[in-house]
């Protein structure tokens, strides 16, 4: 009976160790040294407008087809709601744009007191700031103004937001931007925009999200077909890889604001702070991830790349 008993309990000892090898797999193993990093991740309804409940088991987050652990998903609201959101508008878009300030000034009175709101334009590669951040947002709605139009400068309009990122302060708040405008870069009209770039990378690494709505631009330039596909693949783009959303309605601007900005506002509802373990590299820099979640009907939306700095 002691002999049966002995060699029940190696066989069960066995069946577990092969158990816990079979499910620790998908965790790092060793190897260069690990790093917390975190950025913000939005969910949105695959289909529908239910958004599902997500929790940090359901969150997978991989790179090379490594699974890393996950140690923290916070939803941004009670304490953690904080936001700072900057309102920024395109100097050189149509005076047209004056038609949509009611729809922006609603949406920013319509902000919750968690959220300080800026109110800025872009002009000459740079950010006029017109209301500095504040948490009332009746002040803030009455910094809106309708944009120059032609004189509005021939600039980057990528030049002015890493401008602004540079001299916006770090905060343990969430940081984001809501940018109306084109996205004609009459510096760098095609393809190839290392402006644009640039404005990708400290966006990604200042974990700002970027999200914009289609103005038509002033003058000429705002005619052109082929400038007008290449301003939209730049807006979808940089929203893209910094986890925000860029909306359209065709290549003309669209007649209300009012149901993107509707959408922008849920948005903001349902964002998390994700935590998880990066593999250092000898040198600091950018590596993908991807996102995954088992849950129906849910997606989880955040920057293509993340800023991982170097061990110490």
């Amino acid at each position: 009976m002691k002999s049966r008993s002995a060699q029940s309990a190696v066989i069960t000892f066995a069946t577990l160790a092969i158990f816990c090898a079979t499910f620790s797999w998908p965790f790092q193993k060793d190897g260069p040294p690990a790093t917390t990093v975190s950025i913000l991740v939005s969910v949105e309804a695959k289909h529908g407008k239910e958004v599902p409940a997500i929790y940090r088991e359901d969150v997978r987050v991989f790179h090379d087809q490594e699974r890393l652990q996950v140690t923290g998903w916070t939803p941004m609201q009670g304490e953690q709601a904080g936001l700072e959101l900057f309102m920024l508008i395109d100097d050189s878009s149509d005076t047209s744009v004056g038609s949509q300030l009611d729809d922006l000034s609603r949406f920013i009175k319509g902000q919750p007191a968690t959220t300080e709101v800026a109110v800025g334009y872009i002009r000459n590669g740079t950010v006029i700031v017109t209301q500095n951040f504040t948490p009332d947002h009746a002040l803030a709605a009455k910094a809106l103004r309708i944009p120059l139009g032609s004189g509005g400068g021939m600039a980057s309009p990528y030049l002015a937001i890493t401008d602004l990122i540079s001299r916006w302060p770090e905060s343990p708040n969430r940081r984001e931007i809501f940018m109306v405008s084109s996205g004609i870069d009459a510096l760098q009209p095609g393809p190839s925009n290392s402006y644009l770039q640039e404005t990708i990378e400290k966006s990604q690494r200042a974990g700002i999200q970027v999200y914009s709505i289609y103005a038509s631009r002033a003058g000429h330039i705002g005619h052109s077909i082929w400038r007008l596909n290449w301003g939209q693949d730049n807006l979808s783009q940089l929203a893209d890889e910094t986890g925000g959303e860029a909306y359209f309605q065709g290549l003309q601007m669209p007649i209300s604001f009012g149901p993107y900005l509707d959408q922008f506002a849920d948005r903001l509802k349902h964002q998390f702070r994700l935590t998880f373990v990066a593999r250092s590299r000898k040198e600091p820099g950018y590596q993908k991830i991807k996102l995954e979640t088992e849950v129906s009907n849910a997606e989880l939306v955040a920057a293509d790349d993340v800023y991982v700095p170097a061990p110490k």
